[in-house]
């Protein structure tokens, strides 16, 4: 007895042929969602405020401003590496004596959460810095938290996770 398999491939092919337009047609959706001409997304006033001084530590981390951020960072914060935490004391020395020189951090993305007193930034970041003599580079998703204490915003934990692509 012999089948005729001629209606079924035909309809297989029209089958994998349109899942192929699918899987294409979201693939297109999402790299479209993350390109750079996007419209700007709004932010308040408190978010946007939080992001300017998120960029502007960076800044001075890379220029090892040590008064500029004591005055950021509070008194009991905590400072998450991949080697292991730090107190703001220890972190502001670790800086001040060039043990490790964050060089540059080129931000690729940002976002913000204020929830009453509190700012959650997360910075998705290319670090370039020096360690123990060595230059590296490394991808990061870099957790900010602030808290905002007398009409200024305070860094109380920042933290440190690699990402495992580029």
């Amino acid at each position: 007895m012999l089948l005729n398999l001629k209606p079924i491939r035909a309809g297989r092919r029209a089958s994998t042929l349109g899942l192929c337009f699918f899987v294409l047609g979201v693939h297109a959706t999402f790299a479209q969602s993350g390109k750079a001409s996007a419209p700007a997304v709004d932010r308040t006033d408190a978010e946007q405020e939080v992001i300017s001084l998120s960029k502007e530590k960076w800044i001075w981390m890379s220029e090892r401003q040590v008064d500029s951020l004591a005055a950021l960072f509070h008194e009991k914060a905590v400072f998450v590496h991949m080697g292991g935490t730090m107190s703001r004391d220890q972190e502001l020395e670790v800086i001040k004596s060039g043990a490790i020189h964050y060089k540059n951090a080129e931000i690729q993305d940002v976002s913000v959460r204020v929830i009453g007193t509190t700012a959650i930034l997360l910075n998705r970041i290319r670090l370039v810095a020096v360690v123990g003599g060595n230059e590296v580079t490394n991808p990061f998703v870099v957790t900010e938290v602030y808290v905002k204490l007398s009409g200024t915003w305070k860094l109380v934990s920042l933290s440190f996770t690699r990402l495992l692509t580029p």
